[in-house]
């Protein structure tokens, strides 16, 4: 989780090809008009979300009672209402790897990327919802700063220590 650009998608196919687990790619479950607005330069609201996180949940709960492996979804959940309702959907524990970092690393990293959807131009509206993860919340924060095999090993090492019969 983290707001877009973070590298939600990098880090976690690495962690699944690291715990022998599957990704699913968030984006890919965004509604065709979710998808729009964000083209348009236009942020998401909270009703746009919902249905999204919803889906999010859903896949964590399938791929879960396939027994696929550890899951791991790329999602925003930029905001705690977004998390607790992907728990409460999901109805299973579930751990948000929390990828933080600067808002110039990050405008960086979107500013190189190509063909992505999401324009740069919403990236303050993404720091603006950001509500990180809190003390009573399930998560690990990693640093973003470093190359991604390093953010990779750091991740898996505190989920590791988090859910030591997982990792």
């Amino acid at each position: 989780m983290g707001v877009a650009g973070c590298g939600k998608s990098t880090i976690g196919e690495g962690l699944a090809g690291e715990l022998g687990g599957i990704y699913v790619e968030g984006d890919e479950l965004h509604p065709q008009a979710n998808i729009d607005k964000m083209s348009a330069g236009e942020p998401l609201n909270d009703d746009d979300r919902m249905p999204w996180l919803t889906k999010i949940a859903q896949a964590l709960v399938e791929h879960s009672k396939r027994q696929d492996g550890p899951v791991f979804v790329g999602c925003s959940a930029l905001k705690r209402i977004y998390r607790d309702h992907i728990r409460n959907e999901a109805e299973a524990p579930v751990t948000f790897v929390y990828l933080d970092g600067s808002r110039e690393l990050i405008e960086g990293r979107m500013s190189a990327r190509k063909g992505h959807f999401m324009p740069t131009s919403l990236l303050d509206s993404q720091f603006a919802d950001l509500q990180p993860p809190q003390h009573d919340e399930r998560f690990i924060r990693v640093d973003i700063s470093a190359e991604p095999t390093k953010i990779i090993a750091q991740a898996t090492a505190s989920l590791a220590e988090l859910n030591p019969q997982t990792a």
